[in-house]
């Protein structure tokens, strides 16, 4: 950091002013990444609200049909 810059403790406003001016790909990553914990406390009552129910589960299985099981036939080749 430049001497010019403003120490973060003594005045942060000012800071986060020039950090966005002078370094802006770092402010607004910074700035993205903070709301990603306040978003995932937010987003499932606003989703429930809204009607967004969860998934089924997928199966992990494929279902065996129940009764006994039919040979295939008339693909003799």
């Amino acid at each position: 950091m430049s001497s010019t810059a403003p120490q973060f403790f003594k005045n942060p406003i000012r800071y986060l002013r020039w950090s966005a001016v002078a370094k802006p790909a770092y402010f607004y990553s910074v700035l993205i990444g903070c709301t990603g914990p306040v978003i995932m406390v937010i987003a499932p009552p606003i989703r429930k609200y809204f009607g967004d129910e969860r998934r089924p589960p997928i199966p992990m299985t494929y279902p065996i049909p129940k009764g006994p099981r039919t040979r295939p036939e008339g693909f003799d080749d």
